[in-house]
């Protein structure tokens, strides 16, 4: 083939713009056409935006900061609540209880939860913990959790720009809608009240609107969940504590069943007219722990109405050291496939635990939570009720109970306190 020479090049060229055949009109278009395209993707490279980033690409198939976007303005549209904190016990071990020794506001890096990481990650509510050592048990134990109630009532207040102290779901709800984080305190540990209704009406008088039956130790009328490695004790519930829970449903606490046995969630659960919570546990079938909830209770706590809120611990998550976010998202999933995205929630043990998935280290990463499970499909609605929408139900519910129960007397029943172990800490009547 032979060369065209520069001069006849360029005359052609004037030929194709100065004389417009109906051919060199559709060269012309085509050529604006390209142009044109070549434009808009410079244009996208030079602002960074994706090619996908358009309404005609599903959410699930967005690249992670589209999704990491819708999942912060759904947490901004509807509130997040955690069902489980343990900050208030960081507090005790750390400064000794010492509130004004830090400033929450400023960060406080040695923990996983301060305030410029709760606004991070969006969180609206949270259940903080007010726990203490089993070793307390027939001891001190009331005292103790005393101070840590007062613990996290001081922090609250100290902030009151970003927390409102709670007691009700209408309260997380006007929290919400005026940008502070709702505050409320669950007693983690049955052990707490030493045996005594009267305690459990005390702490429900001072704000306490969940109690954990056990911990990681029995109480005199529970068998906590070492029981199903190590043997029952109690079979599960005594006749005290079918009372208790009862005086529980009365009174409007909620039932929390993350720490106890297989056989204590079945007989809570068959005793209780009010839904459960499991505060902070997961799926035993992912991960073989008996702190999480198998497969025989599922069903039971769908029938129930109650929620369970997944847990972040490593250790509960993937049995091991080493877990990831998506491992986390795998035990949402498995409960959604096993009994719907109704029964579902977050509990995720921060300051309680010191093994945390990648990507999910502190308070400030429950969004890329959401957007992994954007990712996977869930839509809104499923969203907007893992957030935080079950528990409300569960709330409500829980106070239409309590008003249902209004007339009833209160429960009175004694634990006879010479079977106890540490009777030199009893004065008896």
């Amino acid at each position: 083939m032979e060369m065209q020479s520069e001069e006849s090049i360029t005359k052609s060229n004037k030929s194709l713009f100065n004389n417009p055949t109906k051919k060199n009109k559709r060269l012309l278009i085509v050529i604006a056409v390209v142009f044109a395209f070549v434009f808009v993707i410079a244009l996208a490279v030079g602002l960074g935006v994706g090619l996908d980033d358009d309404d005609s690409t599903p959410m699930h198939r967005q690249p992670l900061h589209v999704r990491m976007k819708r999942a912060q303005d759904l947490l901004d549209s509807f509130p997040l609540i955690d069902g489980h904190n343990d900050l208030p016990w960081q507090y005790r071990v750390r400064v000794n209880n010492s509130v004004w020794s830090q400033d929450l506001q400023a960060g406080w890096p040695e923990v996983q939860t301060d305030i410029p990481r709760i606004r991070s990650g969006k969180l609206a509510s949270q259940f903080w913990a007010a726990y203490v050592s089993c070793k307390s048990e027939f001891k001190d134990a009331v005292r103790q959790t005393l101070d840590q109630v007062d613990t996290i009532k001081k922090f609250v207040a100290k902030y009151p720009q970003v927390f409102d102290f709670v007691t009700t779901a209408a309260g997380i709800e006007e929290s919400f809608k005026n940008g502070k984080v709702s505050s409320l305190i669950g007693v983690e540990g049955g052990h707490s009240i030493q045996g005594s209704l009267g305690n459990l009406r005390m702490f429900y008088d001072l704000g306490v609107r969940y109690m954990t039956l056990t911990h990681n130790c029995n109480t005199k009328w529970a068998d906590c969940w070492k029981a199903d490695d190590d043997g029952y004790v109690y079979d599960g519930l005594t006749s005290y504590g079918e009372n208790l829970i009862k005086e529980m449903n009365r009174i409007g606490m909620m039932v929390d069943l993350s720490h106890v046995s297989k056989k204590t969630m079945e007989d809570s659960i068959r005793v209780s007219t009010a839904p459960v919570i499991f505060s902070h546990s997961s799926a035993y079938s992912i991960c073989n722990h008996s702190r999480n909830v198998r497969d025989e209770v599922l069903p039971l706590v769908a029938n129930n109405k109650g929620v369970i809120m997944v847990n972040f611990y490593n250790w509960f998550v993937n049995c091991s050291q080493w877990a990831s976010l998506e491992q986390v998202a795998d035990h949402i999933d498995y409960f959604k496939n096993k009994i719907g995205i109704d029964y579902i929630g977050i509990g995720g043990d921060y300051d309680g635990v010191d093994k945390l998935p990648t990507d999910l280290e502190d308070v400030s990463t429950y969004p890329a939570l959401f957007a992994e499970l954007i990712k996977r499909k869930y839509t809104t609605e499923e969203l907007k009720k893992l957030a935080g929408g079950n528990l409300l139900r569960v709330f409500k519910e829980v106070e239409k109970v309590r008003d249902s129960l209004a007339s009833l007397k209160p429960y009175e029943d004694l634990l006879d306190d010479s079977t106890w172990t540490n009777n030199t800490c009893r004065t008896g009547i």
